[in-house]
């Protein structure tokens, strides 16, 4: 009995013995999103109005702000960020596209070829 995916999958792992371990492009910008949100200076990951409109309604996306192509074993990444006040924007997008790859590769097995930062916005505001 086969399941069909609506997500776009990729193959991790393929063994006759065990079977095959997929997966969905949207775990990988997930991961990705939650492991540039640890660097110190991102505030948040910024995304379009869609995602502002399912947040207000209570639906939270972590891959938010995030965007994935996965080709073969290869992912290009994009992620926009808004960082906060105060922040050298260089510095913190290198930090971010070092923790992203590493982490993505590290948990996912997949080689991680570009990391693409577009910065959103600056949070003038103190996180309390």
């Amino acid at each position: 009995m086969e399941k069909t995916f609506e997500q776009n999958t990729s193959v991790l792992q393929e063994t006759d013995e065990l079977g095959t371990v997929k997966i969905a492009d949207d775990v990988v910008a997930m991961i990705a999103g939650l492991a540039a949100t640890e660097v110190k200076g991102v505030a948040a990951m910024a995304g379009n109005i869609s995602h502002e409109l399912m947040n207000k309604m209570g639906v939270k996306n972590l891959a938010k702000g995030v965007k994935v192509e996965v080709l073969g074993k290869r992912v290009k990444t994009e992620l926009a960020l808004i960082i906060e006040y105060g922040y050298n924007i260089p510095t913190v997008s290198q930090r971010v596209q070092e923790k992203v790859k590493s982490t993505v590769q590290n948990m996912t097995g997949l080689e991680v070829s570009d990391v693409d930062i577009r910065i959103a916005g600056v949070c003038m505001q103190k996180e309390k």
